[in-house]
């Protein structure tokens, strides 16, 4: 489909034995830039008029749902038969599917640890490397349950709580109220079983540590990270900046830890775009 000019195309790829939801804007022709999302998000938080604005400025955007998200393929809550490793390998999965030998990578919370991975492990599938709300340790925090967890089968309670806690991590400009829910709403409706989504990337296997590994890795590298994120603190930031090699790292005045919100956009966009990188053929 074409969505003010851009092609938008949505699909079910195969990947690792599973199925896994993606979808691209752009021009297939244009470098490639793959979001990755955090734990328990589907693709829905990469909001679809920041995917177009990158995808204007000559990238071909791809964003999916992790497994257990979304219309990817789902598991039963508490019993995840996969590790993050595997959710790294995913991510790999998506661009050989869509036939992409490299890509500039931007990876969130989880996501960003994910790309790190990718980064340290596959070198040559990285263009460049955004690293945005993550650190050199894994976000705790994160991958703990909630104590007090909504029914998941009542779409007004988990929207209710989907919404309050994303406010909750925010900062200053995280959108508000109605527009939380609205996305809460449309990841609901997509997703096959939002108890597993919500508990199953906090209870997989966790995978082998690569922070001294950080060293190796090769690709143009910007750190984003928001000046009252409340869960990863910002010496984390400031360490992985450190321990890869000529990474920049970029303070996010007023944002927390969350995917930028639109106030911030123009800046994070163009600090994206703006990262070198060889555009590598399709494999």
């Amino acid at each position: 489909m074409f969505d003010n000019g851009l092609v938008v195309t949505e699909t079910m790829v195969p990947v690792g034995g599973i199925e896994l939801c993606v979808e691209t804007f752009g021009e297939p022709g244009d470098p490639a830039l793959l979001l990755i999302a955090g734990a328990a998000s589907s693709m829905d938080w990469w909001e679809d008029e920041f995917c177009r604005r990158l995808a204007a400025g000559g990238r071909f955007v791809i964003r999916y749902d992790h497994r257990d998200t979304g219309r990817s393929t789902s598991f039963p809550a508490g019993a995840p038969p996969y590790s993050a490793v595997d959710l790294a390998h995913d991510a790999l999965g998506v661009l050989d599917a869509l036939g992409v030998y490299s890509a500039h990578l931007v990876g969130l919370s989880m996501g960003g640890e994910l790309a790190q991975r990718i980064a340290v492990e596959r070198p040559h599938r990285v263009l460049s490397l955004t690293l945005i709300a993550t650190g050199t340790q894994p976000a705790v925090a994160e991958l703990a349950a909630s104590a007090r967890q909504p029914d998941w089968s009542d779409r007004r309670s988990a929207v209710r709580h989907i919404a309050a806690a994303v406010r909750g991590l925010g900062g200053l400009f995280t959108a508000d109220e109605q527009h939380l829910r609205r996305l809460a709403e449309r990841a609901y409706d997509r997703t096959h079983d939002m108890a597993a989504s919500q508990a199953n990337h906090r209870c997989c296997a966790p995978a082998p540590p690569v922070r001294q590994r950080l060293g190796s890795i090769t690709a143009p590298t910007l750190v984003l990270h928001g000046t009252v994120d409340p869960l990863v603190p910002a010496e984390h930031a400031r360490a992985l900046a450190a321990e890869i090699p000529g990474a920049r790292l970029v303070p996010l005045e007023g944002v927390g830890h969350e995917v930028p919100p639109a106030a911030v956009w123009a800046a994070v966009i163009d600090e994206v775009l703006a990262l070198p990188g060889r555009h590598r053929q399709a494999a």
